[in-house]
């Protein structure tokens, strides 16, 4: 009982939180096995091809996009040298602030018929609208660019990354064989960022999977929309609950063709000598065209649609800011920071379990209590609202059979599934930081704390915890930020007559009131600003100390 009380309890911690946080996973998949009836039959038959063809060409164009930009930029940056590149190196991570969802209405306000792009053209040639041909934003091609613009980043720290910490010595046999900068670059440098690159793209072909608001503006039928339609429109759990499935699918070949290309990789770095990187110069047409290629995603990826919205925000500003707005904030602001701290608190249980404890199963339910961050909100939201909604029922028909009395809803429609909700969806964010902190602070350390007859929780409070501020600084920021933006878990979740800015800006860009979806749009872009200057200043710091 003693060795319980000392280490066991966080063994025990570990094992039941990730067996909680796995339930809407679970739940979906259980699903499988459950006929759907007449309802399954028909999406068979009538929009299951197009929900799996849009998905796949969706997935097809961003992985273009993310790989063109977030690889070039990542190369440019890193072993050429041309006017702006220092600017470039941490400007080019500002799109990830911006939610796909908002970066899709700017656009459509902006480039549909009556924006501002088509109005001017028709001013200036005298064209009426049929007149001339203009790309349509609201397509599946539009969807696929909106989401590359903000999801590029992903690929471009990781590329970027890998370019960074290959040995100098491969390159510079390179050199010596007469290769120049092209030819290095796709016969030596892309073969050993391949790993990275890899798991870039998986990063951003999840949340292209996990996107609901961009495809559901534009009028794109994916698995996420489908969804919606089928739990609120058919009104049928069980088939919603089975394109879920459907769509974790998806997330999970994604996840093991990523540990498949790592595990096969061919290429292998030999060479332990880092020094000063000697840049490629770049002049005249060359060094404008790097420029120009590392303006372009910055360009449109951020400066545009946070211009556009900032214009949109000061034309409603005079009766946009009222008490009903500040509500929306106050309401964003408790939902975010009650389920960063409790990501936070569960991170800590699970990370510190694990260092106690670095057994096969304890490190398997860490990872399991991870999983959420690969499941998209659409799903997580009908694993929590099914067995929520069950639990509800069943202690009412109970309380009314040998009480007389109804609860009502206690856990589904309440703040606590949308909380819970959060927390399987973002933990992973709070435990890699958690992790990542803990692994900087040596195990001597530890035994030190036992020698002098500390127990576990005393060392995390004396030792651990002041030592891993900045570490629960960062993590509390992240999934602060993350939560702020999500909006499918919440607009299944959320109790009625509870608003976030997340829902709100959905609520008023799809009634086609693209300015007064402004305001809260951009809290939400500037919001999430903190933790992309956050991540900017720690990959500075880390590139100072690489070159001390």
């Amino acid at each position: 009982m003693t060795r319980l009380g000392r280490r066991g309890w966080w063994s025990l911690g570990v094992f039941a939180t990730a067996l909680l946080l796995a339930v809407p996973v679970l739940v979906i998949v259980g699903f499988l096995f459950l006929p759907a009836g007449d309802v399954w039959q028909h999406l068979v038959d009538t929009v299951l091809a197009d929900y799996v063809a849009n998905t796949l060409l969706l997935m097809l164009g961003v992985a273009i996009g993310t790989l063109i930009g977030g690889v070039g930029t990542a190369w440019l940056t890193t072993m050429c040298r041309f006017p702006g590149r220092g600017l470039f190196e941490w400007a080019l991570i500002l799109p990830m602030a911006m939610p796909a969802y908002i970066i899709a209405y700017t656009y459509t306000g902006m480039l549909d018929v009556a924006g501002p792009v088509q109005s001017s053209l028709r001013a200036f040639t005298g064209w009426s609208f049929g007149d001339y041909w203009f790309p349509r934003v609201r397509s599946l091609e539009g969807a696929a660019l909106m989401l590359a613009l903000v999801l590029y980043p992903y690929v471009y720290l990781l590329s970027r990354a890998a370019f960074l910490a290959q040995s100098l010595c491969v390159l510079d046999v390179s050199r010596t064989l007469g290769n120049g900068p092209w030819r290095t670059f796709f016969t030596v440098a892309l073969p050993l960022a391949r790993p990275a690159i890899v798991a870039g793209l998986t990063l951003a072909l999840m949340e292209t999977l996990a996107d609901y608001g961009t495809v559901q503006y534009f009028g794109v039928q994916t698995f996420t929309t489908g969804i919606f339609r089928t739990w609120f429109g058919l009104d049928n759990a069980a088939a919603a609950a089975q394109l879920s499935a459907m769509l974790l699918g998806f997330v999970l070949v994604l996840i093991a063709l990523e540990r498949l290309s790592r595990r096969h990789s061919r290429y292998h770095e030999t060479g332990r000598r880092h020094q000063a990187i000697r840049r490629y110069p770049l002049r005249g047409w060359r060094a404008s065209a790097a420029m120009i290629f590392c303006l372009i995603p910055l360009l449109l990826g951020f400066l545009v649609p946070a211009g556009q919205l900032g214009i949109w925000a000061l034309t409603v500003a005079k009766g946009a800011y009222d008490a009903a707005f500040w509500g929306l904030v106050l309401n964003s602001l408790k939902l975010a920071a009650s389920a960063a701290l409790l990501a936070l608190l569960l991170a800590l249980v699970l990370g510190y379990g694990k260092r106690l404890h670095p057994t096969r199963p304890v490190t398997a339910a860490v990872r399991l209590a991870g999983l959420g961050y690969a499941v998209p909100g659409t799903v997580i939201a009908i694993g929590v609202i099914i067995p929520f909604g069950w639990l509800d029922n069943t202690l009412d028909a109970w309380m009314r059979q040998h009480l007389g009395i109804s609860t009502g809803l206690l856990l589904s429609g309440t703040l606590a599934a949308l909380i819970f909700a959060y927390l399987t969806r973002f933990l992973a964010v709070s435990l890699q930081t958690v992790e990542a902190g803990l692994a900087r602070i040596r195990p001597s350390m530890d035994e030190a704390a036992r020698v002098l007859g500390d127990p576990p929780s005393r060392v995390l409070r004396r030792i651990h915890l002041p030592m891993l501020k900045g570490s629960l600084l960062t993590a509390v920021l992240l999934v602060f930020v993350d939560v702020l933006k999500e909006l499918p878990a919440t607009l299944i979740l959320r109790p009625f007559n509870f608003n976030t800015l997340a829902v709100r800006a959905y609520e008023l860009a799809a009634d086609e009131r693209l300015a007064d979806s402004a305001p809260a749009a951009l809290t939400i872009v500037l919001a999430g600003l903190i933790p992309v200057i956050l991540l900017s200043r720690s990959i500075t710091r880390s590139r100072h100390a690489d070159s001390a």
